[in-house]
């Protein structure tokens, strides 16, 4: 059974430009704030009635009930929404469930949550496209971040990064298109911040200062050697 809270019916949710969010926890209630903040209507699922009814105003539509029965998902239109995350992290039993539920539908297309490498694993298995390891990969993030100069650091697949980080000495002081930094180091330098301005694209005309800050692109390794050059 499902305890609705709906500003509207669940149906005229899935039509919209929305997403569903099973599990309002850290990382799912983070989430589905953040769509709403960003204009995407929110369907918010969860088991516990204390924390739906926290939810209960800041997200479009919200209710209590259990996410691992397929009947349940039907009624709320669930195998209707373009797009769900499943963001249950404490019950891995359910988390599998609701994810292989979902899996029946011929959408939506899923984002699901693991908490250690066997439940990744799995979700792996079952056929999930999107498998979430917040912790693991924030932690891999800030890992890069302490251990060098980097003001930021996103990870890509096939050991791709972007990074963020000031210019060192050698990409100072002359335009970029003379100083031959893809031949040399492997990476592009592809945007520039100055002090107290905004983000810009660079052209080989660019020159880049001490005061800077820089997007560089390229492998992990290469990315991170440049950045650490003084």
């Amino acid at each position: 059974m499902a305890k609705n809270f709906f500003s509207r019916s669940p149906e005229s949710t899935a039509q919209a430009d929305s997403v569903v969010v099973i599990g309002l926890g850290r990382f799912g209630g983070s989430l589905a704030l953040e769509l709403e903040a960003q204009g995407t209507e929110v369907l918010g699922i969860d088991s516990n009635e204390d924390t739906v009814q926290s939810y209960n105003g800041r997200l479009t539509h919200v209710v209590r009930a259990d996410s691992t029965k397929e009947e349940v998902l039907r009624q709320l239109s669930v195998h209707e929404f373009d797009r769900a995350v499943v963001g249950i992290g404490s019950d891995i039993e359910a988390s599998i469930l609701t994810t292989s539920r979902l899996l029946t539908f011929k959408k939506p297309q899923i984002w699901a949550k693991a908490i250690s490498e066997p439940h990744a694993e799995i979700l792996n298995q079952l056929g999930v496209n999107h498998v979430i390891r917040p912790e693991h990969d924030m932690g891999k993030r800030v890992a890069h971040l302490v251990r060098g100069s980097l003001l930021d650091y996103v990870e890509f697949e096939d050991d791709f990064v972007m990074i963020r980080t000031s210019p060192p000495t050698e990409a100072r002081d002359r335009p970029l298109g003379v100083l031959g930094l893809r031949d040399k180091y492997g990476i592009t330098i592809v945007a520039v911040k100055r002090p107290g301005g905004i983000w810009g694209h660079t052209t080989a005309q660019t020159v880049l200062y001490d005061d800077d800050q820089i997007i560089v692109q390229g492998s992990k390794t290469q990315a991170e050697r440049f950045s650490n050059m003084t």
